[in-house]
C-alpha cells in the first residue's frame, strides 16, 4: 500500500447495534427503501442492511454518506436528542462523548446545539499525520469551521485544500467532498464545529 493511502477502519469503539436501529428508523420516517439509500449513498446494499441490523460496523465515510442522504446530523446516527440544546442551554446532548474513528481522524463529540434552523456539532478533532481522510459531499448549505491548536493542517474541497497552523482557522461550504490532513509529520489537534442547515426529510422515490 502507498504511503498515505487510507486504510479503512470501523467509525464506532461501540454502540454498533444503537447506531443501526437509529439509522433505520430515520430511513423509515423518510420513506426511503433500503435499496434506494443504499443507491443514493453510493453504499453496497449488504453493507448498508449489515450497518442497520448492528451486524456491521460501519466506516466514517459510510456514516457520512448515508447520514448526508438522509439529510440529518451526524450526531442524529450517534445518539443525540433530535430537538439538540436551544441557545443558553449547555447541558450535554444523549450523543456527547461518543468518539468516531476514520482513516486519518479521530473525533470526540462535544456538543450538540441548535437554533431556530440550523443544527450544530462541536468535536474534538485529532488529525494523524502520514495520511489523508476524504469526506463525502454533505447535504446542501453545510459547513465545516476548524481552528488548530497545533499542528499544520490542510483540509478543505478536495480540489482545493486550504492551509491552517496554530491558532488559525479555516472553514469551507462542505457539500462538496473534501479531506482532511496534517501537513507536516507533527498530529493536528482542533476544534470542529460543522453547521447543518435543516431541510425538509428527503421523500421516498
Amino acid at each position: 500500500m502507498k504511503p498515505g493511502t487510507p486504510v479503512p477502519r470501523p467509525a464506532l469503539d461501540a454502540g454498533v447495534q444503537e447506531v443501526g436501529s437509529r439509522i433505520r428508523r430515520l430511513r423509515e420516517e423518510r420513506g426511503v427503501s433500503l435499496s434506494e439509500l443504499a443507491r443514493r449513498a453510493g453504499v453496497g446494499k449488504a453493507t448498508l442492511s449489515g450497518l442497520e441490523n448492528g451486524t456491521r460496523n460501519p466506516t466514517l465515510e459510510t456514516l457520512w454518506a448515508v447520514t448526508a442522504e438522509l439529510g440529518v446530523p451526524l450526531a442524529l446516527a450517534l445518539g443525540a436528542d433530535a430537538a439538540g440544546r436551544g441557545p443558553g442551554e449547555t447541558a450535554p446532548s444523549g450523543a456527547a462523548g461518543a468518539v468516531i474513528h476514520g482513516a486519518a481522524v479521530q473525533a470526540e463529540l462535544l456538543e450538540v446545539f441548535q437554533d431556530e434552523a440550523v443544527t450544530y456539532e462541536l468535536y474534538r478533532l485529532t488529525v494523524r499525520a502520514g495520511t489523508v481522510q476524504t469526506s463525502p459531499a454533505h447535504h446542501a448549505g453545510v459547513t465545516e469551521h476548524i481552528t488548530v491548536f497545533c499542528g499544520t493542517l490542510r483540509a478543505g474541497p478536495a480540489d482545493a485544500p486550504l492551509v491552517a497552523g496554530p491558532g488559525e482557522h479555516v472553514s469551507w461550504t462542505s457539500d462538496v467532498p473534501h479531506t482532511y490532513a496534517a501537513a507536516g509529520d507533527e498530529d493536528v489537534r482542533a476544534s470542529l464545529l460543522i453547521r447543518y442547515p435543516r431541510r425538509p426529510p428527503a421523500p421516498g422515490r
